[in-house]
């Protein structure tokens, strides 16, 4: 068996977090002229570091497998759009944001936050590795270049003139196989005095509310506010602020500056945080080693309450399709024998099949149309 080493410290990983079985790419939907193929499954066998304590799987498949047809456009979230425009709002006012300013998104997918500056007359740039993704954003006027970001991007946008005053990062930390080569690209990138923004789910929040569906090949690295100190420290970097978040089952938003920026003064946030995370035991092995066996526990409630609704010949459906869903149903075992169908407001989904497990996706109609119990 080759031996697995920590995405950011190089430690060997031996500690298992959660074991998943297999499971095909959890955006890879199926079209119906492929319902007759195989598709890849690949292991969700999650581990954690002993030193470190990052989170993580390792890298099965490649980047491109992943992303290069992506199915996920965040402007089909009206909660979440909501919750860029805020964003954009509080960024703009509070660090003093103008039309001279370079504000640069990664994974910026459809356009759904930089729209919010472009109305506020700032230059933007999206990085999206999906090419289908982007060319959405370019048609809505979002200034978009198609790349996995890194330190080889990061030098060619800084010599083409879009060092940048902030970067902005929403639940794509995560996402990065290579986390040491993504951060410090972030820091080539960003102006001596800029700002740096990450959103993620929270680690601590999964464990604590049992998220194992946040669990998918996409996902690289779960992520602490301690263990991600550490790796923008390595990185030259330091988090002076963070915000926590409902969004995504509990996030985190963390805000982070050069080491040398002394206009950035480390909050109480930051401060409280970290003091939580360490007194709730997150800086040892113990709450990560236990947390397998309450996955198991949560697969085995589900399975009953399927088993009893379907022998009372209850008719059942899912609403949404996204791809913590597909774990979910995946690690369970939950075909068409327990769901008829799930619908999703997405046109790109609806007519396809979750992969894995080929439940159809309609539009929301087909439930009023089947009034499912």
């Amino acid at each position: 068996m080759s031996v697995i080493c920590c995405r950011f410290c190089g430690e060997t990983l031996a500690h298992t977090f959660a074991d998943l079985g297999v499971s095909p790419l959890a955006n890879s939907y199926v079209k119906p002229d492929r319902l007759d193929h195989m598709e890849p499954f690949y292991p969700l066998h999650v581990r954690v570091c002993a030193r470190c304590f990052l989170v993580q799987l390792p890298q099965l498949a490649t980047r491109e497998e992943m992303f290069e047809e992506y199915a996920y456009f965040s402007s089909y979230s009206d909660s979440w759009l909501a919750h860029c425009r805020t964003y954009a709002d509080m960024m703009i006012d509070r660090f003093g944001l103008r039309e001279d300013s370079r504000v640069v998104e990664l994974a910026s997918n459809d356009g759904y936050l930089l729209q919010y500056f472009v109305q506020r007359q700032i230059p933007v740039l999206g990085i999206e590795p999906a090419a289908n993704v982007a060319e959405v954003a370019r048609e809505r006027g979002i200034n978009t270049t198609v790349a996995f970001f890194g330190e080889k991007t990061a030098r060619q946008l800084a010599h083409d003139g879009w060092s940048a005053d902030l970067i902005a990062g929403n639940n794509v930390l995560a996402h990065v196989p290579d986390i040491n080569d993504f951060v410090e690209g972030i820091r080539i990138l960003l102006k001596p005095m800029g700002v740096v923004t990450m959103e993620f789910p929270h680690v601590v929040k999964l464990m604590l509310e049992n998220q194992f569906d946040t669990i998918y090949h996409e996902h690289f690295s779960y992520l602490s506010f301690t263990t991600v100190e550490r790796i923008f420290a390595k990185h030259g970097m330091k988090l002076f602020d963070v915000q926590e978040l409902p969004t995504h089952g509990g996030s985190l938003r963390i805000f982070a500056a050069h080491e040398g920026d002394a206009s950035k003064i480390q909050s109480e946030a930051v401060r409280e945080l970290r003091h939580r995370e360490e007194k709730a035991g997150f800086l040892t092995l113990a709450p990560y080693q236990a947390f397998n066996e309450r996955v198991a526990q949560t697969k085995r409630r589900l399975l009953q309450f399927l088993i009893e609704a379907k022998e009372r010949e209850k008719h059942v459906v899912g609403y949404g399709a996204p791809a913590k869903g597909n774990t979910l149903l995946n690690y369970c075992g939950v075909r068409t024998d327990f769901l008829d169908y799930t619908v999703d407001r997405n046109p790109v989904k609806q007519g396809q099949f979750l992969p894995g497990v080929r439940i159809p996706i309609h539009t929301p109609d087909m439930i009023r149309k089947t009034k499912p119990d």
